[in-house]
């Protein structure tokens, strides 16, 4: 077939796909049930993680707190996975240790492989499961002083759409795949983070925000959801649009450099 016919034939298909995203903008969204469902949520002591876990069990759920092999023996299958754990340091890459380096990689993003590499298998099987990667603002939009945290997140990013494209292929459409990006959240982790006209997070916002997502099978969860407009003009916006753009948020916290605490205000 030449790539002329293979085109007209692709053309149907992109065109029902935007009326059907234009019909479903007036058509409310059927939620799943997650009463029953054993939830692992990774980080689930404090903050977003912490949050999350009241949502789940407000809803029925069974939550456990882990151990690879304590969990498949004792408990049985995870059906919906959070892999919501992290850690930032907020410093310019100079000034950011290479044990620190190691460590956001390790949690933020490496952590993602070894919990769906143990529990995937499962899920596959069944053909029935639900994978969160807890990702970031940050891993769609570059942010100067988090070049390391930024870029682990990014990384997260680019799991969730290729874990998602990979489970599709191997037609396990069972399992549904959820990515949630926020902006900064009052977890204490980033101290005094602003954005003009933007507010700092509560992490119960953002978890019910997280919950909304998975029970409606989003496959990307920004909080804000404005962001998604944003993402739109990264995309189509010059680079000194893009520039002055990101220099109007005025975006500030605390962060190390040179090896000096100090206050960033792009």
């Amino acid at each position: 077939m030449n790539l002329f016919m293979e085109f007209l034939l692709l053309l149907p298909i992109i065109i029902y796909a935007y009326i059907e995203a234009f019909v479903k903008l007036f058509i409310p969204v059927k939620r799943k049930s997650v009463s029953g469902e054993l939830v692992l949520i990774t980080g689930a002591g404090h903050g977003i993680g912490r949050a999350t876990a009241y949502e789940f069990a407000n809803r029925q759920s069974r939550l456990v707190l882990w151990d690879i092999n304590k969990v498949k023996k004792d408990i049985g299958d995870v059906t919906i996975l959070v892999n919501n754990a992290g850690v930032i340091i907020a410093a310019d890459l100079l000034s950011t240790q290479d044990h620190q380096i190691q460590q956001m990689f390790e949690v933020n993003i490496l952590a993602h492989y070894w919990t769906a590499k143990a529990f995937l298998p499962a899920m596959m099987k069944n053909n029935h499961g639900h994978i969160v990667t807890v990702a970031s603002a940050a891993g769609h939009f570059a942010t100067s002083l988090m070049v390391t945290y930024s870029s682990s997140k990014f990384a997260a990013v680019g799991f969730h759409k290729a874990l998602t494209q990979e489970l599709s292929a191997l037609g396990n459409d069972g399992i549904k795949t959820s990515c949630l990006c926020p902006v900064f959240v009052n977890t204490g982790f980033v101290k005094n983070p602003s954005i003009r006209f933007m507010k700092v997070l509560e992490p119960e916002k953002v978890a019910n925000k997280l919950l909304e997502g998975i029970l409606t099978n989003q496959k990307m969860i920004f909080v804000p959801s404005f962001l998604k407009i944003r993402l739109i003009l990264e995309k189509i916006l010059p680079e000194h649009a893009l520039a002055a753009a990101y220099k109007w948020q005025n975006i500030q916290f605390d962060a190390v450099v040179g090896y000096r605490n100090r206050v960033i205000s792009d």
